[in-house]
């Protein structure tokens, strides 16, 4: 089973939209933790989904800065 590394961009009901490398792919909504958020970096492997903290806490950061300096003058 292959395991894939995506972003939450967003839930529709049931389902949970997961982008991956550019494509968005949906899932079940019935597998994501329940603190599971748009914006998490999640691991898929099967079933089992996994909120790569990490690696969501540095995007957020990354994001926040870029936004600084957006907005710096």
């Amino acid at each position: 089973m292959e395991t894939i590394k995506g972003i939450i961009d967003r839930f529709e009901g049931n389902i949970a939209v997961v982008e991956i490398e550019g494509m968005t792919r949906d899932f079940k909504k019935s597998i994501f933790p329940e603190s599971a958020e748009p914006g998490d970096f999640v691991e898929i492997n099967g079933d089992q989904v996994t909120i790569l903290k990490d690696e969501t806490e540095k995007r957020r950061k990354e994001i926040e800065e870029l936004m600084d300096e957006l907005w710096e003058d």
